[in-house]
């Protein structure tokens, strides 16, 4: 599988280094055009059916943003490039997958298209509907501690669970229950069983994931029609659980 990709990046340089770097370094990307700014790089995404772009932050007359405001349905994943450290949480809140910084390190170079490489291989076989859950059944029970003790809970009961500071809430079929403890608790204590930290807010019972949403960070349906995020940064952990 190919990564159709495109570079948006101001600086002629900065453009040549990386293509460069591309051509050399990562043969499962095809470099179908580059952009100089924003209105280019929009044009090119308009045109084109990518999979990957390669996202300078600064560019004259707006930034990296502004151009993936205007893209709101995107399919493909991000790579920002950048001199810059402090965009790295607007990066992640714009699910990036990755966010190289200049100069430029080519084993991180190699890391970033390999991770987009997978995710989008695993996305492409559950379009097609060829991917199998690793997933079995659960056999077990967590103890969820109280003011006045603890309540025993099956853990195949347990739909998904979701971040409330130092809180947790545990949604089941038709309940939840509200639990002083993190999700990062929970996420240990069911660590070997098939749940998966999707989003820093969500941990889900991949058994009760009912449907895959491609988009610029990706979703999942559970089995009671909620619709929970999928975090760029999670995709390829969550995917893992499919064959």
């Amino acid at each position: 599988m190919i990564l159709n990709a495109i570079l948006v990046e101001d600086e002629a340089n900065s453009r040549e280094i990386l293509r460069n770097y591309i051509g050399k370094y990562c043969p499962k990307v095809h470099l179908v055009g580059e952009a100089a700014s924003i209105k280019e790089g929009l044009e090119l995404i308009q045109k084109n059916e990518l999979d990957l772009i390669f996202l300078d932050v600064e560019m004259p007359f707006g930034n990296a943003f502004d151009l993936l405001e205007q893209v709101p349905d995107r399919t493909f994943e991000t790579i920002f490039v950048t001199a810059y450290d402090h965009y790295a949480k607007d990066a992640i809140n714009e699910h990036a997958a990755y966010y190289l910084m200049k100069p430029i390190h080519i084993d991180e170079l190699i890391k970033a298209v390999e991770y987009v490489w997978e995710v989008k291989k695993k996305e492409g076989g559950l379009q097609r509907g060829v991917l199998n859950t690793k997933a079995k059944g659960i056999a077990g029970k967590l103890t969820l501690p109280q003011q006045d003790g603890f309540q025993v809970l099956n853990i195949a009961e347990i739909l998904y669970c979701k971040a409330d500071d130092n809180y947790t809430e545990i949604f089941l079929e038709n309940k939840k229950i509200l639990v002083s403890k993190t999700l990062k608790y929970f996420e240990e204590a069911l660590a070997d069983f098939p749940f998966a930290r999707i989003h820093k807010s969500y941990l889900v019972n991949v058994n009760e994931v009912v449907k895959y949403k491609r988009g610029k960070g990706g979703s999942v349906v559970v089995s009671n029609g909620k619709e929970l995020l999928v975090s760029a940064s999670k995709k390829k952990d969550f995917l893992s659980f499919y064959d």
